[in-house]
């Protein structure tokens, strides 16, 4: 259950928790300026590139050139989006002022709506790219403004997370509207929107907490830099960093990191006793094992998809995430597909007994460890290949075979 996320140290000791298509296409702004000479941060004089929240100029232009080309995966991607309830120029936003999120499966008061709101926000700014019809743009700025001409703050339990959802898939959309040709945001709905991201949401995702379970911090630390790039916010931006490169090792294991899994600085799982709980009862560290593979497989898919989204969107700005984690990445994908495909696991790893479900989660990670990379991840691939096209987990996943499946390089 996503609500157990935040449980501290001394609670998890109890235990845990289609055809070608003939398409309208009009210009969609300029060539992003792309810097690949990656470092380890953004340089101080470097500016932000825009778009670029998860998608590039370059990955946009491919992917409305390959729909309408009628190529696939893409094309029946495009068509499950576009057919979507999220793709419907009828679509409603339905905002609220303060967003209440309790723990558990307790459905709380604008939460799912928040959710779905964000998510078409997203498909319309997509279907916008691709057709270049402005009634997409439109609805993609109605379903903002609502939002953002109402929302003041999110409390609950699960107000981090819901921040965090949203807060990513907000800011990719709005990314997209703001920057490119024809979006017709007006300068003042922009500043409402931000207003809204600084005030609502970037409070909630920026207090790092080291006894996060790993997937909530990865959702938050994706928000994070999502918002920061939107917001222009070095500070922000370098806050995410830093704590990715906290967070990640203590996360996906490596045998490289010794007979124990490294721990966030700060946290209290301090004992192998602590470790053992806080790892859901798993004591056999092997190569790509996580510190939710024992909780269910649904956790390891949104913590790749969030590290994946972390990293991507850090290399559209110049910042090579990739390049300190891909290990860690190829043996998580590796190992969770591999036991996913089969059905079953060994003995050594959560008692033989695990959750599947990694969901539409893999294509970010996948496209760069194979596309750019040259790695090589047949049962991801395979896994990934039958998921196709990826939809939406609704929460903070959507499209990702459509944007990110074969995308450019870079």
């Amino acid at each position: 259950m996503w609500a157990a996320g935040r449980r501290r140290t001394a609670a998890l000791l109890l235990g845990p928790l289609l055809t070608a298509l003939a398409l309208l296409v009009s210009s969609c702004g300029a060539p992003g300026q792309h810097s690949r000479t990656m470092g380890p941060a953004l340089p101080p004089d470097a500016a932000f590139t825009h778009p670029g929240v998860l998608v590039d100029r370059a990955q946009l232009d491919a992917v409305r050139e390959n729909v309408t080309a009628g190529r696939q995966p893409w094309l029946t991607a495009y068509l499950a989006m576009r057919d979507s309830p999220y793709g419907s120029y009828r679509y409603r936003a339905e905002p609220y002022a303060t967003v209440v999120c309790p723990a558990g499966d307790l459905r709380g008061r604008g939460c799912a709506e928040e959710r779905a709101d964000a998510l078409a926000a997203y498909t319309q700014a997509l279907l916008f790219t691709v057709t270049g019809k402005r009634q997409h743009a439109v609805k993609a700025r109605q379903i903002m403004d609502a939002w953002s001409g109402t929302l003041r703050r999110h409390t609950g339990a699960n107000a981090a997370l819901q921040a965090g959802w949203t807060g990513s898939v907000w800011a990719r959309a709005a990314e997209i509207v703001r920057h490119t040709r024809g979006g017709g945001w007006s300068a003042e709905r922009v500043r409402d929107f931000e207003e809204m991201l600084r005030t609502a949401h970037l409070p909630e995702v920026s207090a790092a907490d080291p006894d996060f379970t790993g997937a909530w911090d990865l959702v938050a630390t994706d928000a994070v830099i999502a918002v920061a790039v939107f917001l222009d916010d070095r500070r922000a931006f370098d806050q995410a960093l830093k704590r990715f490169r906290e967070r990640v090792p203590a996360y996906f294991y490596l045998e490289e990191d010794g007979p124990a899994p490294r721990t966030v600085p700060g946290s209290g799982v301090d004992t192998p006793r602590r470790v053992t709980s806080y790892w859901f009862g798993q004591a056999t560290y092997r190569d790509g094992v996580t510190q939710e593979t024992c909780r269910s497989f649904r956790q390891v898919g949104a913590s790749l998809a969030a590290t994946a989204h972390i990293a991507e969107t850090a290399w559209h700005q110049g910042v090579d995430l990739y390049g300190e984690t891909k290990d860690r990445l190829t043996a998580a994908l590796a190992l969770h597909s591999r036991h996913e495909l089969r059905g079953r696991a060994p003995a050594w790893l959560c008692g033989g007994r695990v959750e599947g479900g990694l969901g539409p989660h893999l294509e970010v990670a996948l496209n760069h460890l194979e596309g750019r990379l040259g790695a090589s991840l047949p049962d991801a691939r395979k896994l990934a290949v039958r998921a196709r096209p990826a939809g939406t987990d609704g929460l903070f996943t959507a499209w990702e075979t459509l944007t990110h499946a074969g995308s450019p390089g870079g």
